[in-house]
């Protein structure tokens, strides 16, 4: 397998300048994010204090780092990375279809919207689940909810069923097709609430109970500290030096997920100096 130099987890402001930047230290990178790149920006109408582009719109702004990044050759990987492994000298990124290695590891996850549900801290990786793909051999012969917040969860869903015997799917959107045949779309529901009895465990909505194995739930982004087990967090966000090393060596934060102000000149600003420490940490130096 091959294992990259630095593997970058976001394609927001942050995300971006430390791949520019790390591709201009000859550094082999690998860049996770969305073909949108960041909707933070995208649906920004006026920016105001972004240094030499004033009055510039979000759209605008991303089209210029859609050509930047073209012009630097750099590409997006479009999986969606549900945890990173610290495995002493290098990493371990795991996606639903594939598992990716770096020697080092920069997040630009940006801020995770929403709360998560009473129970569901409790009972991660005893009954809830973040990947279903990852963990759907486990449900062969057993029943799974899976609550979704967009239609590109549907693929998993799908995956999921043919190894369940029953997948009921929450859907948090309407209008959703026809999946298999052992799968009972739910739409119009909220979950509210996880609760584990005994070997089964609850998936409690605004209108009814649903009794099963196992929950999936399929979010846009996991929360960073689910995403890297033993990641020093404070008030929801990853807690970084000056030169924006976290408490895990070889591991680098940048951007909105660092803490306020979320600004986007601020998050690309973070994200080159994460990048020059990532590149300093390569060599072996003390920056």
């Amino acid at each position: 397998m091959k294992r990259y130099d630095i593997a970058i987890v976001g394609t927001g402001p942050g995300g971006l300048e430390a791949a520019i930047t790390a591709k201009l230290r000859n550094k082999d990178i690998l860049l996770f994010g969305n073909k949108e790149l960041s909707l933070k920006i995208t649906k920004a109408l006026d920016i105001k204090n972004y240094l030499g582009l004033p009055d510039i719109t979000g759209r605008e702004l991303a089209d210029a780092y859609k050509n930047h990044l073209k012009k630097m050759d750099v590409d997006i990987n479009y999986s969606r990375i549900n945890a990173v492994y610290a495995m002493g000298d290098y990493f371990v990124l795991q996606s639903a279809e594939e598992i990716f290695e770096a020697k080092s590891v920069i997040l630009a996850t940006g801020v995770v919207t929403g709360k998560t549900m009473p129970g569901e801290n409790e009972n991660l990786g005893s009954g809830v689940s973040y990947c279903a793909t990852c963990d759907a051999a486990l449900y062969k012969g057993k029943e799974a909810v899976v609550v979704g917040y967009a239609p590109k969860e549907e693929e998993e869903v799908v995956f999921l069923a043919e190894r369940a015997t029953k997948v009921t799917y929450i859907a948090l959107y309407k209008n959703v097709p026809f999946l298999a045949d052992n799968v009972e779309i739910i739409e119009g529901e909220s979950p509210k609430e996880i609760v584990k009895d005994g070997e089964r465990i609850t998936l409690v909505t605004n209108k009814s109970n649903y009794k099963t194995d196992g929950i999936f739930i399929l979010r846009d982004a996991v929360s960073p500290d689910k995403l890297v087990p033993g990641l020093n967090i404070e008030d929801g966000h990853i807690v970084t030096d000056r030169s924006m090393r976290t408490n895990i060596e070889g591991l680098f934060a940048c951007g909105d997920v660092t803490g306020k102000p979320y600004q986007y000149i601020k998050a690309a600003g973070e994200g080159n100096v994460a990048a020059l420490s990532a590149v300093s940490y390569l060599a072996g130096k003390v920056s």
